[in-house]
This record gives C-alpha cells, sequence and structure tokens, in this order.
C-alpha cells in the first residue's frame, strides 16, 4: 500500500516514488537514469538531441542495469523557416565578441540542431518500447502519438498554463506535467510564445489540478522534501526535478557550469532565448547581461546555438561560462551535493516526513 496521498502516478508509471527525473538534454544520460530508477523513481533519457544509435546505446546501458520503468523524451517543435538576413544580423551583432577572442567573425559554424519527433522517432519508440514517452512543446501528430501508444507507452507532456493542460487532456495525455516559471531549461509552452503568460509553481499547480482530471506532476524550483510536501499538498500526484540532480556526479557538466552552479552568480537566474532561440531559464552570464535575455536578434529555435558555439568554446578554455548555456532553475542556490539516488531517496523520505507531520497536526 502506498504511503503517498496520491498514488495514482505510481500505479501508472510502476515506480515507488512519485518523483521524474528531468531528461535535461546533455547532463542527463544513462548514469542518472540508472541511479533515479534505482531509487524508484522514474528514471528518463532526453532523446532530441541524440541519434538512433546513440538513443539505442544509452538504452541498452540503462536497461542492463536496472529494470525501472524508463521516460524516452522528444521535442515536438516545428522546423523554423529559413532567415538568412535574421541570421546574418545576429553573426554580425556577435562579431566584436570573435574579435576580443581572436576567432574569424566569417569562420564556418557548426550547425544548431534539436530533432523533432518524427517518424524515424516514432520507430525507435516501436522498437525500444519504453513505459513512457513524454513531450516538450506540445504533442506530435495524432497518428504518431496513437502509434506511440499502442508501443505500449504512457503518453506525459508539459503544461506552461492551465489552457495547454486542457488542451494536453483532451488529447488523452495520461498525465500533465505542470511547469513553472522557476523551472530551469527550456519552457515548454506551446500555445503561446509569451513567457509574460507563465506562472510559478505554487500558483500553477492548484489551478491546473483543479482544470483537468488526469494526474498533474509539479516542476521548477523543486529542490528538496519542503518543496515535494508543499507540491503534493497542493493536489501534485508527484513531482519532477532537474536543477537538483545537476549537483549529483552523475550529470555530465563541464567545469565551467560546475563551478558556475555552485557560486553566487547561481543566485540570479533568468528566462532567455539568446542561446537556442526558444525561451529557457540560465544563470545570467556576460551574453545575457549585454545582450538583453530575451533579445529578439537571436535567431528561430534550434538555430542560435551554432555561431555562439565558437564563441563558448573559445571561453570555456578560458575559465569563463560568458557565452555558454548555465541552465538551472531558481532553486539552484539550494542544491546540495550527493549521488543521484541518494538525493532520490532522501528527498522522499523528508517529503514523508513532513505530510505525516503535518497530518497529525504537528508543527
Amino acid at each position: 500500500m502506498s504511503n503517498w496521498p496520491d498514488s495514482r502516478i505510481l500505479d501508472l508509471l510502476g515506480i515507488q516514488v512519485p518523483i521524474l527525473q528531468a531528461p535535461m538534454a546533455g547532463p542527463s544520460m544513462h548514469e542518472m537514469a540508472i541511479a533515479v530508477g534505482q531509487a524508484g523513481g522514474l528514471a528518463s533519457l532526453p532523446c532530441a538531441m541524440l541519434g538512433a544509435a546513440q538513443v539505442r546505446s544509452e538504452v541498452a546501458l540503462i536497461r542492463a542495469q536496472t529494470d525501472a520503468p524508463l521516460n524516452l523524451n522528444f521535442f515536438c517543435h516545428g522546423s523554423p523557416t529559413p532567415d538568412p538576413a535574421r541570421e546574418a544580423a545576429w553573426r554580425e551583432r556577435l562579431r566584436p565578441y570573435y574579435v576580443e577572442l581572436g576567432l574569424d567573425p566569417d569562420m564556418e559554424v557548426p550547425a544548431s540542431s534539436r530533432n523533432p519527433f518524427d517518424e524515424a522517432s516514432c520507430a525507435l519508440v516501436e522498437e525500444l518500447r519504453p513505459a513512457v514517452v513524454s513531450f516538450h512543446f506540445g504533442l506530435p501528430s495524432s497518428e504518431l502519438l496513437a502509434r506511440v501508444r499502442a508501443a505500449g507507452a504512457k503518453v506525459l507532456s508539459s503544461a506552461t498554463t492551465v489552457a495547454e493542460a486542457r488542451w494536453l487532456e483532451a488529447r488523452s495525455v495520461d498525465a500533465v506535467i505542470a511547469q513553472g516559471v522557476e523551472a530551469g531549461g527550456h519552457r515548454g509552452m506551446f500555445l503561446t510564445d509569451d513567457v509574460g503568460t507563465q506562472l510559478g509553481t505554487f500558483a500553477l499547480v492548484p489551478q491546473i489540478v483543479d482544470a483537468v482530471r488526469v494526474p498533474v506532476i509539479a516542476a521548477g524550483g523543486i529542490m528538496d522534501g519542503r518543496g515535494m510536501s508543499a507540491a503534493l499538498t497542493l493536489g501534485a500526484s508527484a513531482v519532477q526535478l532537474g536543477t537538483a540532480y545537476l549537483f549529483t556526479p552523475e550529470a555530465r557538466l563541464g567545469p565551467v557550469h560546475q563551478a558556475v552552479l555552485r557560486s553566487p552568480a547561481a543566485e540570479t537566474t533568468a528566462l532567455t532565448r539568446l542561446f537556442t532561440g526558444r525561451p529557457a531559464r540560465g544563470i545570467v552570464n556576460r551574453l545575457m547581461s549585454e545582450l538583453g535575455p530575451l533579445s529578439p536578434l537571436a535567431p528561430a529555435f534550434p538555430l542560435a546555438g551554432g555561431a555562439l558555439a565558437p564563441l563558448r568554446s573559445a571561453s570555456e578554455a578560458r575559465g569563463a561560462g560568458d557565452f555558454t548555456p548555465l541552465w538551472a532553475g531558481q532553486g539552484a542556490p539550494m542544491g546540495r551535493d550527493g549521488g543521484a539516488q541518494a538525493l532520490t531517496e532522501s528527498i522522499a523520505a523528508q517529503a514523508q516526513a513532513l505530510m505525516q507531520r503535518q497530518g497529525s497536526g504537528q508543527a
């Protein structure tokens, strides 16, 4: 019998504790998924930046170490319309930084890409048959979604507004991830691109809980058992943690990102379009300060990052994160070092203890 107030997510996903590991592209690979799965949470693998062979390899590594349910996460963005003038203006704005770092402003730059969920992605899901498939930026076509369900996967997707949550429920998702404005990384928004419409987690969660019948998963600013207890008290069936896991040794973070995450700079984050073209929360750095975090100069998602890649490499070689997307949520200053399995277990235990105390009327 579950000791949690709402066991729907546990039953739906086949997990032991109502904690989902956020699928963070880059930092979260098989090491983190294995640790969280072994703790009884939902292991996740972000697939938008991986090729099919990489996904197969990572899934094999995960399944060799744990039989816990696995979530494969995909993006559902549309391909951007080419805009040579905008891309040229972006390169021109970055020119002084190239000169400063001794780089050729007209050098070839790598293409910046994120793979949207498509026929090939769907075939991969059908081959690997994960327990869960989650989406960011909405949902794929009804035809692809039907094939995902036929492969036996439960379907989750992120909502940043009540309207998005209702839209997802109308398309029969199994659960909604309520992503508050505090969350690090990309906003899951898809019905609007106005970041000013996004609510904080603890205002958003109860509104979505009241608006939909499916289980709600709270995401954004939750770093410990206190946040988890609060989210569950507000009606969430589970929580999704991202930034908290960035402090674990399983997180694949470069030394610059690791250092900034543990510094006073982590107290100041902002939503920015500069690094990819879509709003995402990261620690404020030089590029964000000097260009403005939501500058319209950045090309459409996911094209902005290509021209930044040489600047990032040159800057990081000097020990600086001036041009690095330092993704982190507003809860980063509460981060604590330790393994991902122990972190999952300790947050769950702390949340349970707090809720038991509240239920018994203790202060």
